[in-house]
């Protein structure tokens, strides 16, 4: 096997974990969000306000089916719809309070479970993995997590410019 298929075959692996910690942290809010919602919420928190078309792409999900979750997470009143002040024509879609509590109640839960994954490892190790996850994060166009204390900001790859 060469090193990308051993490459891959850890990352599958540590795909499966995350994907269950990912389905624990949800576990409190599971019976108003799915986790292709709750990725929604995710985005409209980093990003900010939103037109339709833009989350439907950085979701990679056709605009009717955006259109869908949206107005599921509107109804449970986590998102919202405004008119854009600088073109009248434009809608825009953004977090309600309530939604932004229950990404930052459902990010601090996954939080504290990887943290304690993370504790078991050596100092090295944990070293190691900083920089093989951020070469990985930034080859795959992923947005790094901000802390909660943390302004946001652009991200080096553009991934999280403002669209609106």
């Amino acid at each position: 096997m060469d090193d990308v298929d051993a490459v891959t075959e850890a990352v599958l692996t540590a795909s499966r974990l995350l994907v269950a910690v990912s389905a624990r942290s949800l576990a409190e809010v599971e019976e108003r969000v799915t986790l292709p919602q709750f990725r929604m919420l995710v985005v409209l928190s980093s990003r900010g306000d939103t037109k339709l078309v833009t989350l439907a792409e950085l979701l990679g999900v056709a605009p009717s089916t955006a259109m869908r979750m949206i107005d599921r997470l509107i109804t449970a009143g986590l998102a919202d719809r405004q008119t854009n002040p600088g073109n009248r024509r434009e809608t825009l879609l953004r977090l309600t309070a309530e939604g932004r509590r229950t990404v930052e109640n459902v990010t601090a839960r996954r939080r504290e479970e990887i943290a304690s994954i993370v504790q078991r490892l050596s100092p090295h190790q944990r070293t190691a993995l900083i920089g093989a996850l951020t070469d990985f994060n930034s080859a795959g166009g992923e947005r790094p997590v901000r802390l909660p204390d943390e302004r946001p900001g652009p991200h080096p790859l553009g991934w999280g410019e403002t669209a609106g």
